[in-house]
């Protein structure tokens, strides 16, 4: 008898991501395994799924809807629902997609194989959503993505209470790791063939909160730049408000430290700040902005910005516009306000058209084009070490170029080094010659081309993909690999 098959679809956050990562790795453990691409179905459909985008619930359903048929077809195929919308729906969904077996919350994904198991046995849905944290998801089996960057998180949960915001509700209040288990998971994911990590937090910089430590994030930054063989770390999201000049110090004085920076604005109005519950004004922003550059003249610093929020005025707006002229983001992760179910900004007075949000996001996104082209134009001549990754540049194939992220995160499109194999996970130096607001081009041969531990990992994986039918476990702890911009933002999920 053939092993079961399972797919994970996932939407919204990097804890998502996160997460799916380890339900892919429990299923496997149970000894299920994954399902090939362009596979008709999978026996097991599950649904990582996200509340914070407008009308998530509709788009489920819709999901859903669509697998009736081939649940009819396929006797014995189950679907479980989990993450954030199963946190905050419940029963709601068994109640409006009867033919859904599982539905597990944040809390608990440990236990999705043994809900499946349970809901095949007694044949009726099973829904089981915690209301704390069972078991911290990095201490569960993995199956990561990549072989040589992977997330990290030293935290789950959040205690802030932005009125647009509804993850604290469904995550929970913020719990740490301690700083000797986050340390243990870097160090096996080194050993692995790891050379970047990604450290993961609702609130990133808040690290520290449990252990009564307001310096616990800049002492973790300085501590996981000493692992042997790590090459690039990076953190998201951070929360203006915890942000420290400690932790300045640990990115500009600890060599690995990435200069690059995801920090949330949301607005630039001290007025709508106040409203959206978040505890720093323009000026706090700017300064650390501020801060930053003067420690790490270098660094590149994205956003991201929320337009129309409830009560927003044509003067608060042109107080966004005026901080993103004065921060010169590299980028900027843009959304319209749209109401979400559960959070207090959807109760709101002041609820503004669609029609002139539409206008100020257009003018937003115009204003940032400009600014990311200009501060793309200053890497031009630049000589960049590239992270080759995998899956990156869409059009790699078509051009016959490479592509990958240097230090500061830029998207940079190379040409193949002729006669030199190169692998993902291998670190090509370029010259950048072109600059486009989202991405740098390098149309020259490379100065230099490094094999790393990383690459051979990638090559051990995919000999290994080769020779199994599916589901290749990369071993525990382990993580999956950081998405190239910050998904959380382009979700609007960043939120801290």
């Amino acid at each position: 008898m053939s092993a079961r098959t399972y797919e994970v679809r996932t939407y919204g956050c990097q804890m998502n991501v996160h997460d799916s990562e380890r339900l892919s790795g429990l299923l496997e453990d149970a000894g299920y395994v994954r399902a090939s691409e362009g596979a008709d179905g999978a026996d097991v459909v599950v649904f990582n799924t996200c509340a914070v985008r407008e009308n998530a619930d509709n788009r489920l359903y819709g999901n859903l809807g669509q697998l009736v048929p081939k649940k009819a077809a396929r006797p014995g195929m189950q679907i479980a629902v989990g993450g954030c919308l199963a946190q905050k729906d419940r029963d709601t969904i068994v109640k409006r997609a009867p033919w859904v077996d599982v539905v597990f919350g944040t809390h608990n994904i440990g236990q999705l194989p043994v809900l499946l198991e349970r809901a095949r046995i007694a044949d009726e849905a099973q829904v089981e959503i915690a209301e704390s944290l069972e078991t911290f998801p990095s201490t569960l089996p993995s199956r990561r993505e990549s072989a040589y960057a992977a997330w990290v998180a030293i935290s789950v949960g959040c205690n802030n209470t932005c009125t647009f915001c509804i993850v604290p509700a469904l995550r929970g209040k913020e719990k740490d790791r301690r700083p000797g288990d986050v340390l243990a998971e870097v160090e096996a994911l080194v050993a692995e063939g790891v050379i970047e990590v990604t450290l993961l937090g609702q609130n990133v910089n808040a690290y520290g909160s449990d252990m009564g430590d307001r310096e616990a994030f800049g002492k973790l930054l300085r501590a996981t730049g000493g692992v042997e063989g790590l090459e690039r770390i990076r953190f998201t999201s951070p929360h203006p408000r915890d942000f420290t000049d400690d932790v300045i110090a640990a990115m500009a004085e600890t060599p690995n430290v990435m200069h690059q920076l995801h920090m949330p604005l949301q607005s630039g109005s001290d007025r709508v700040l106040r409203e959206m519950r978040r505890s720093y004004r323009q000026d706090r922003y700017l300064g650390i902005i501020k801060k930053v550059r003067a420690a790490m003249p270098d660094a590149a610093i994205t956003t991201d910005i929320i337009v129309g929020f409830p009560g927003e005025t044509e003067e608060d707006f042109e107080q966004t516009l005026h901080v993103v002229r004065e921060a010169r983001f590299a980028q900027a992760f843009t959304f319209q306000y749209s109401k979400r179910p559960g959070t207090p900004a959807a109760e709101m007075d002041g609820q503004i058209p669609k029609s002139v949000v539409q206008e100020r996001y257009e003018r937003l996104v115009a204003l940032q084009e400009e600014i990311s082209w200009e501060e793309n134009r200053k890497q031009v001549g630049r000589t960049v070490e590239v992270l080759v990754a995998e899956g990156e540049g869409r059009k790699d194939e078509a051009t016959r170029r490479l592509s990958g992220r240097a230090p500061d995160n830029r998207l940079v499109h190379f040409e193949r080094p002729e006669g030199r194999p190169v692998r993902p996970g291998d670190m090509v130096t370029v010259e950048i010659t072109y600059a486009a607001p989202h991405h740098l081009l390098a149309e020259r041969p490379a100065q230099a081309v490094r094999r790393t531990r990383a690459g051979d990992a990638w090559e051990r994986r995919t000999a290994a993909a080769e020779q199994a039918p599916a589901g290749v476990m990369l071993g525990m702890p382990a993580i999956g690999a950081p998405a190239a911009v910050p998904a959380a933002a382009a979700d609007g999920c960043s939120v801290c």
